[in-house]
């Protein structure tokens, strides 16, 4: 049987949970330090049922459901703020509906061919504030052969993976994207429409917390592309976007500990390619899951 894990320290140093339960917190204003409480304790609880009964309250059309976990990234991902966890949970299941191009069919079948040519993967270690870290590489994908809107498929598949976790839930993930290689059909590709639906996804409409968007070996050609993309992010959004460069390496390992980064990037982590079949196969093996959370379009 595995060791019990020790209460978060935050709980000595701030205040013990039954404390916290007893004198509810204020979720009209949320806090941090509440992300690190047990997914079962008595105050995360009090703020699931608060927000399954706004929810209840003001339609019944919820097609994903209402389960304690599914709302509990909600919570975490707006520091359990009632309001503004129900914003989030009504902008996702919005943008879900706007974009079925997108997100209606999450079967690993339908983007196989780009996972396969190895555009994404997950590193195995988190980052040293607890992050997931992705990386992707524009040069696996090929215009001539795969759409925009099936990489952006892609990395939904990922996020709604990744999410489950609890610790990514607490800490958030970032991206690495490599866009050595970028091309001018790579940029006919990024149009206004598909713009507008990747920054409503990292603005306000998907439970995870993007802590970071690091881009390496941009072309100078691609900064006309990224005007367009940042002017329609929030202030918060852009300040956590930071551009390396060709020469990257020093300015990369400032955010990132070698020990996690794969050899091709100054780590000393295994490959790139070996991280993304690990994560080709792992979702694979998440397939039913991904096949439940496609029904919501049915």
């Amino acid at each position: 049987m595995p060791c019990a894990q020790p209460a978060p320290a935050f709980l000595h140093s701030f205040v013990p949970e039954r404390s916290m339960s007893e004198a509810t917190p204020d979720f009209s204003r949320g806090d941090p330090k509440l992300n690190e409480l047990p997914d079962n304790s008595k105050v995360a609880r009090k703020a699931i049922n608060l927000l399954k009964q706004r929810a209840q309250g003001e339609s019944e059309h919820w097609p994903l459901g209402l389960a304690d976990d599914f709302l509990l990234r909600f919570l975490r991902a707006r520091d359990f703020n009632i309001d503004l966890a129900y914003k989030l949970l009504k902008n996702y299941h919005k943008w879900r509906v706007e974009c079925p191009e997108i997100s209606a069919n999450l079967c690993p079948s339908s983007v196989m061919n780009l996972l396969s040519a190895g555009c994404l993967g997950v590193l195995r270690s988190r980052d040293s504030s607890g992050s997931k870290v992705l990386i992707f590489r524009i040069a696996r994908f090929d215009p001539k052969l795969f759409t925009a809107y099936e990489v952006y498929r892609v990395c939904v598949i990922t996020s709604e993976l990744i999410v489950k976790e609890t610790e990514t839930q607490r800490n958030g993930a970032k991206v690495i994207c490599d866009l050595q290689d970028w091309q001018y059909a790579h940029a006919f590709q990024l149009t206004p429409k598909i713009a507008k639906k990747i920054a409503s996804g990292l603005n306000d409409s998907f439970p995870l917390k993007v802590r970071g968007i690091h881009l390496i070996n941009e072309p100078s050609l691609f900064h006309s592309i990224f005007v367009l993309i940042k002017s329609l992010l929030t202030d918060k959004m852009k300040k956590r976007i930071n551009l390396h460069g060709s020469n990257y390496m020093q300015s990369l390992h400032q955010h990132f500990q070698r020990s996690i980064l794969p050899q091709e990037y100054g780590g000393t982590d295994s490959s790139v390619d070996e991280h993304c079949e690990e994560w080709v196969d792992f979702v694979m093996k998440s397939q039913d899951y991904l096949q439940q959370i496609s029904l919501v379009h049915q």
